[in-house]
């Protein structure tokens, strides 16, 4: 049969071609050309087989293939003559010393090409304005996170300190003021906090007696918390200054009731 006999001439023009396969544009009209009209005459689809062939093997060459005919004969398992008559015959090929490749094929490797370069430049372009993006987004996170702990520092520095009032107002006793003693308090610096709520209780045990404990207020404003602390023993005479006596004296006056005629 005579597809059969077709079948076995085209066998091995196929074989060879391995898995990784690239692809190129082929114009669907390209038989109705006139050089390739003088082929399909002289060859018949044979040769416009063989030529195809041809055009794959200088896409895989970059244009450029020896003028070693046997070879290429030998490659496709056709006739020397014939292959010789496709590639110098039709005026299909270019010829340059000993090799020759095709203007079309040229034309679309160059497009080939210049697509590639664009594309890689826009793939370079996307990256770039990517990393960029990422690299924005990642310092507003840092300066976001930042700014959050420098908030939730200020946040806890003033727990602590209201904590602190809180604790030494409690310690202190004298609930007198509180609001004035708060201004007070605000005013003083971490250290003399810190020294005021460590000797509160040494000072409140100094003045049992909350009559003569200083007002909140005072004893802040004055900063008295620097001022040497006195624990009155129970062994100790003690003599109360002009303040305590002079109160003393006017506790324990009695109220006479005058006279009425």
């Amino acid at each position: 049969m005579r597809w059969y006999s077709y079948y076995q001439q085209f066998r091995g023009l196929f074989y060879f071609m391995s898995k990784d396969t690239f692809y190129f544009s082929h114009d669907y009209n390209s038989r109705n050309d006139e050089k390739i009209k003088f082929l399909l005459r002289k060859h018949g689809f044979i040769g416009y087989g063989l030529f195809w062939a041809i055009i794959e093997d200088l896409y895989n060459n970059a244009n450029a293939l020896r003028t070693d005919y046997e070879g290429i004969a030998y490659d496709f398992r056709v006739d020397v003559s014939l292959i010789e008559s496709i590639i110098k015959d039709f005026d299909l090929f270019v010829f340059e010393g000993d090799t020759f490749g095709s203007l079309s094929v040229q034309k679309r490797i160059d497009e080939r090409d210049s697509k590639s370069v664009k594309a890689r430049e826009s793939a370079h372009k996307r990256w770039t304005n990517a990393n960029a993006m990422q690299s924005q987004c990642e310092g507003n996170a840092i300066k976001e996170s930042k700014g959050k702990e420098i908030k939730e520092r200020k946040v806890n520095k003033v727990n602590i300190i209201d904590i602190a009032f809180d604790e030494w107002w409690d310690k202190y006793d004298k609930k007198v003021s509180k609001e004035k003693a708060i201004v007070k308090w605000n005013i003083l610096t971490n250290e003399e906090k810190q020294l005021a709520l460590k000797i509160v209780e040494s000072y409140v045990d100094s003045t049992p007696d909350k009559t003569f404990r200083k007002d909140p207020t005072t004893y802040l404003n004055n900063k008295s918390f620097n001022d040497e602390i006195i624990i009155r023993s129970a062994t100790t005479s003690y003599k109360p200054n002009v303040s305590e006596r002079n109160f003393t004296q006017l506790a324990s006056l009695k109220y006479i009731e005058p006279k009425r005629d």
